[in-house]
């Protein structure tokens, strides 16, 4: 069946309909993953937008259900230049068409990604609609992509009611999980990087306590934390800060999530209060950019954004530069940053922009990429350690 692709700007692609039998209005914006597509499309992160992968081949191993880091596909659409029917892998489950079909997500195959690319580059991420009306009307159509937006999305994607994944220390008995960071143990001036064991495992004969506030979280964030003996208590996002605190956690975990930070203005509120406290806090992504506003700096929109397993971050602190995954169209306005509150610890070697912050006088760092990568290179799973450190530093100095 014939599809079509409807940019805003009026570009026409035509291609062939995949996926479930529906219409969609969505901002279309593109991953540069080689591999990972099934990671990519259960994000949820992208609630509200259409993915383009610009890898041609998409689909040739299928679907493997263990590899979902969450309970569905959050995409809106999906775009893609080939899409393997026929899978080749002793893991697979389903087909991504059937994958596709079965959760209600609409795409379209065989249309120049490169040229798409190009002009989401060029003319920066703009809303389309993948459609399989061929009798479709510009006049009618483009007033509506321009009007679209993707709204208050955090509230859709988050957990219902919060839930505690234990504490394993597969890391110390297992060595490292499939799907999970590797963690290494780093002396750069020795030149020392060996495997070693976690770095926690019991505090005062308990486990670390860690809350971790899901605003759209990727499912290896918990289990990041976990595989080093972390008991994760995971919290909706519209969870008081009253009632965290009340848990009385070691640490607090910021996630990922999708859509503008500034539409989050009652889970700012609350950050402001976590920030208050005396509790050490990691954030990722969403929850960085969230910490950031809570504290009184700003945020803008990417012109295009960072979506892809490639992206070099440099980190201020050692000099060391890391290959990360990202996946975010929003980024912290350094200029608008007061160094009495935070100063920044990542830089994006690429462009320039804001990777991460540390907070003065206080126990909290954030970063935009993703430590627990899924899909996505490993180099910064030992984030996870600093924090857990900070936590075990922050209890023994009591």
């Amino acid at each position: 069946m014939r599809a079509f692709l409807i940019l805003e700007d009026g570009t026409v692609f035509e291609g062939t309909h995949i996926g479930a039998q529906k219409e969609i209005v969505s901002e279309i914006v593109f991953n540069t993953s080689m591999a990972g597509y099934l990671e990519v499309l259960t994000d949820p992160s992208y609630a509200g937008q259409a993915v383009c992968m610009t890898y041609p081949l998409i689909g040739n191993y299928g679907i493997c259900r263990d590899d979902m880091e969450s309970k569905k596909p959050w995409p809106d659409g999906f775009i893609v230049r080939e899409l393997s029917r026929i899978p080749s892998n002793f893991r697979c489950d389903i087909t991504i068409q059937q994958f596709l079909e079965e959760n209600g997500v609409p795409g379209i195959a065989g249309i120049d990604t490169r040229a798409l690319v190009r002009i989401l580059r060029k003319k920066g991420t703009m809303n389309g609609m993948i459609t399989t009306d061929e009798q479709y009307d510009l006049d009618k159509i483009l007033p509506v992509l321009k009007a679209y937006t993707t709204g208050k999305v955090v509230e859709r994607v988050s957990c219902d009611t919060k839930y505690t994944l234990k504490g394993t220390d597969d890391l110390a008995q297992n060595g490292p999980l499939s799907g999970s960071a590797v963690f290494w143990k780093e002396d750069f001036a020795a030149g020392i990087r060996e495997k070693r064991p976690s770095l926690v495992r019991e505090l005062n004969g308990r486990g670390l306590r860690v809350a971790l506030l899901d605003l759209g979280a990727k499912d290896n964030i918990g289990k990041s934390l976990a595989a080093r003996g972390c008991d994760v208590t995971v919290y909706p996002a519209w969870t008081t800060a009253a009632e965290i605190l009340a848990d009385k956690p070691d640490g607090i975990m910021l996630s990922n999530g999708p859509g503008d930070p500034k539409e989050c203005t009652a889970i700012i509120e609350e950050i402001r209060k976590l920030y208050a406290s005396d509790t050490p806090i990691f954030a990722i992504c969403l929850g960085h950019q969230l910490m950031a506003l809570a504290t009184g700096a700003d945020t803008y929109k990417m012109k295009y954004g960072h979506r892809g397993g490639n992206h070099p971050v440099k980190d201020l602190s050692t000099g060391r530069v890391y290959i990360s995954s990202q996946n975010h169209g929003y980024v912290v306005d350094t200029d608008k940053l007061d160094p009495k509150v935070a100063v920044p610890a990542f830089v994006n070697v690429n462009d320039g922009t804001n990777e991460g912050l540390s907070y003065t006088d206080k126990n909290i760092f954030t970063v935009q990429f993703h430590p627990e990568a899924c899909p996505g290179p490993q180099d910064s799973g030992y984030l996870f350690d600093r924090f857990i450190t900070i936590i075990k530093t922050k209890s023994n100095s009591k």
